[in-house]
């Protein structure tokens, strides 16, 4: 069985300025938008993710999604 290797690597010397690589917490919040949604900004760029989210301690799939985009 051949392996994927269609993942994102850590990159070497590459740091993380926020308190967690995968969650989304409220000193990340810019903007607060309707229907209970939030603008956030990390390292990456800004995303768009649900108040819910916020300091849940679950890792945010609108934050390491591939297709974060702010639309």
């Amino acid at each position: 069985m051949a392996k994927n290797r269609n993942y994102k690597k850590h990159e070497t010397g590459k740091t993380i300025t926020t308190k967690s690589r995968f969650g989304s917490h409220a000193d990340m919040v810019v903007e607060d938008l309707d229907d209970g949604k939030v603008l956030c900004e990390d390292d990456a760029g800004t995303y768009v993710t649900f108040k819910n989210r916020i300091d849940s301690g679950l890792a945010d799939p609108n934050r390491y999604s591939l297709k974060r985009g702010v639309k």
